[in-house]
């Protein structure tokens, strides 16, 4: 079975220094996947660079293998704390722990966890109707579940 610390390390040579490598699975049968993620955006040209480079730095002739390099969709949960920093300023789904859903505007994201702006309408006391109320609430990285970036039309 190929290793996924050889596959890391060859993937590691080929990205810049905004893009990162994001997951690395390899299956019993050598099926390998190979995730990446850049600060600015990814094109298709330089997945291919870096699909290339892994595939010659393994020999087929040695272990045959089955070899996708893709980069993290839009859809895909973040992954790693860089995915987080990435996305600064943006809305995004926050799955918790203890099922609870919450979407806000990721405000901040450090080494510990994020503070997520959540605009509700909530009765205010004194008032007749629901009015917005805007809160940040700060998650540790264990408190989350899931979260991935929102898309709007």
């Amino acid at each position: 079975m190929i290793g996924k610390e050889k596959i890391a390390n060859l993937v590691n040579e080929k990205l810049n220094d905004d893009q990162f490598l994001v997951d690395v699975t390899v299956s019993s049968s050598n099926v390998i996947h190979v995730m990446v993620d850049s600060d600015s955006g990814i094109s298709i040209n330089q997945i291919v660079e870096i699909s290339r480079h892994v595939e010659n730095g393994l020999d087929r002739e040695e272990e045959d293998f089955e070899l996708s390099v893709f980069s993290a969709g839009l859809s895909e949960p973040f992954r790693l704390v860089r995915q987080y920093k990435k996305n600064e300023g943006t809305e995004i789904e926050v799955l918790l722990a203890n099922g609870h859903k919450m979407i806000g505007l990721l405000n901040m994201a450090d080494d510990k966890g994020i503070d997520l702006e959540v605009t509700t309408k909530e009765k205010i006391e004194g008032s007749k109707k629901k009015e917005l109320v805007t809160k940040v609430h700060h998650f540790e990285y264990s408190e989350i579940k899931e979260a991935k970036k929102i898309i709007k039309f």
